[in-house]
């Protein structure tokens, strides 16, 4: 099952992306399909037809994993009428 995950690289803006499996300690690189800016645009550095990007963690300041849709719907909101 793919996660959605938030990549915050170095001096560009974040991307949005899924990754198969969530990095481990010892992984040199991050492996990233779909990726898009977090509007949905296409990034502008990476052609249209690419599917898959690596990303070395040298160019990685960060990387939040996003709620799955399963884990949304157990989120408890408050909404005001």
């Amino acid at each position: 099952m793919p996660h959605t995950v938030l990549i915050h690289v170095l001096n560009e803006e974040s991307v949005v992306g899924e990754v198969e499996n969530l990095p481990e300690p010892s992984d040199q690189v991050l492996i990233v399909s779909n990726l898009r800016y977090r509007d949905g645009r296409d990034v502008s550095y990476i052609l249209p037809e690419t599917d898959t990007v690596i990303y070395p963690w040298a160019r990685i300041h960060c990387v939040e994993i996003m709620p799955s849709e399963e884990e949304e719907k157990e989120i408890v909101t408050f909404i005001r009428e």
